[in-house]
């Protein structure tokens, strides 16, 4: 039943096809660099299993546009600087996720509070003159009932009520 079997083309990530010749030369050079590649991600990244996600997308990478590579004047440089490449990436999309996870990134979103503002604004208008007023004083600017009563010239009692209808 294997005879009739067909080999199954090996295509680039373009959807062209490598020779076998090209393929036996891609395996050669993961041969010869894979170790190499493997101890320098190792020391970099620290971790062993890291090093090696790194190693395998890297030489994925270089699979998918061996036609070119293959021809460069550098393949083994261009290996390691995509796997550099990739690793730096790792790096910085770390950092961000622990950020986030610590909440260390700013959380202030300017449009979010412009918005915030106008609509305070907008609801400020619907009180009378006397409503906004004690309750600017007492919410926004902290005075007491009494020492609100003393600027607006009412009784603290007073003040007290226009701020709860105004809330």
């Amino acid at each position: 039943m294997a005879s009739h079997m067909r080999p199954v083309p090996i295509t680039d990530a373009e959807g062209s096809r490598l020779s076998a010749d090209e393929s036996m030369r891609f395996e050669e050079f993961f041969d010869s660099e894979r170790s190499r590649l493997f101890g320098a991600l190792s020391v970099m990244a620290g971790n062993r299993f890291e090093a090696e996600e790194i190693m395998q997308e890297a030489f994925l990478k270089l699979w998918e546009r061996w036609g070119r590579v293959s021809a460069m004047e550098d393949p083994v440089g261009f290996l390691y600087r995509t796997a550099m490449n990739l690793y730096r990436k790792r790096l910085r999309r770390a950092a961000i996720a622990m950020r986030k996870a610590a909440n260390l990134l700013p959380q202030d979103d300017a449009l979010a509070a412009v918005e915030a503002r106008d609509q305070a604004t907008r609801l400020l208008r619907t009180l009378t003159a006397r409503e906004r007023e004690a309750l600017v004083l007492t919410a926004y600017l902290g005075y007491s009932s009494e020492e609100a009563g003393r600027v607006l010239g009412i009784k603290a009692n007073t003040v007290r009520v226009l701020a709860t209808r105004a809330r």
